[in-house]
């Protein structure tokens, strides 16, 4: 009878019933996990808790490669295979099984960092920047336990595998030295912190918010809504003004009237000025002096502190400063200079 012929030790019948086996495993396991996701989800949407959504998020990571594998090994659980087989097997379905351990690992440090980093950023972006980091560092630890343990399930000697590979290790950083480099900067730059995620730099004459710090570059938008790309080496090898951390920003900018203006109204002009900035808010007066003869203009020039860094609030400022000379200087009949010339001609007789 075909049922009862012999394949490898099993009967056709015995083959059948492992793929039926198989196949119904299979999908069973995906009816399951897909059931189980739905009504997660669900219960997410009712809760505050963000465990729920965590639990949620493993589930979908279940790759079809862990279900597929375990259907098989199910299948195999009624077949009579020789020891050799049967240990590959095993082998397999612990690797598969350590592989979907490290992708939800993997979701897990995911799941933290963005949940930090959500309710962190604002108040704390250094905090964020470090945690990413160290969410990276965590990534390369998980990985690199999982390699080390498959290779180990498949026979491999641990212990002369890691020596070698610190011999190795030399020659492959000389050769990637220059990702290595961009790589430690993006250490120093978590660890050290010149700048974190939001800050406003200009690094020479680009300028704009920092929105990543990846592993080999900073990530800037500019102010006209490019993003510009940095290499984390160049980056620290650069001159950075951070404005983010500017806890006062001095102000100096330069007035000129004409030559014809009197003695007596150049001498009310610092005065005047410092009136005009005091009535200010959040302004410290610095000073006000008639500073040089210039080609056209008498030039004062002026200095103040404003109290917040803040550009707009501080260019708000500046116009209320600039109309109220303006106003004042028409009052004492003041005249602004411009670029001018005065020629004298003498008339030989």
């Amino acid at each position: 009878m075909f049922l009862e012929q012999q394949f490898y030790h099993n009967s056709v019948k015995e083959w059948l019933i492992a793929l039926v086996i198989v196949v119904l495993s299979f999908f069973v396991l995906k009816i399951i996990f897909t059931l189980i996701r739905r009504k997660i989800k669900k219960l997410a949407k009712k809760t505050k808790t963000d465990l729920d959504d965590l639990v949620a998020d493993l589930l979908e990571r279940i790759k079809f490669f862990f279900i597929l594998i375990i259907a098989l090994y199910f299948g195999s659980l009624i077949l009579t295979l020789p020891q050799t087989v049967n240990k590959l097997i095993t082998s397999i379905v612990i690797i598969v099984l350590l592989l979907q351990g490290a992708i939800w690992g993997n979701g897990i440090i995911t799941y933290f960092i963005e949940r930090y980093k959500k309710k962190r950023i604002q108040e704390d972006a250094a905090g964020v920047t470090t945690f990413s980091a160290l969410g990276f560092v965590a990534r390369i630890v998980l990985w690199s336990l999982i390699l080390l343990v498959i290779l180990d399930n498949l026979g491999v000697n641990i212990t002369t595998l890691v020596a070698g590979l610190g011999i190795g290790g030399i020659a492959i950083a000389l050769a990637v030295q220059n990702i290595l480099s961009d790589l430690f900067a993006s250490l120093s730059i978590v660890l050290d912190k010149p700048f974190v995620l939001g800050d406003f730099i200009i690094v020479d004459n680009h300028l704009g918010s920092v929105e990543h710090i990846g592993l080999k570059t900073t990530r800037i938008r500019s102010l006209s809504g490019e993003q510009l790309v940095f290499s984390n080496t160049d980056l620290l090898n650069s001159r950075i003004r951070n404005f983010k951390r500017m806890a006062e920003r001095r102000v100096v900018f330069s007035i000129g009237v004409v030559y014809q203006t009197p003695e007596d109204k150049l001498k009310l002009i610092p005065q005047m000025i410092k009136e005009i900035i005091e009535s200010q808010e959040l302004t410290r007066f610095d000073r006000a002096h008639f500073k040089e003869f210039g080609n056209f203009s008498l030039n004062f020039e002026v200095v103040y502190w404003m109290a917040s860094p803040d550009y707009n609030l501080y260019m708000d400022t500046q116009q209320r400063i600039n109309l109220q000379i303006f106003h004042k200087f028409n009052e004492e009949n003041i005249e602004f200079a411009y670029p001018s010339q005065t020629i004298f001609m003498e008339k030989s007789e």
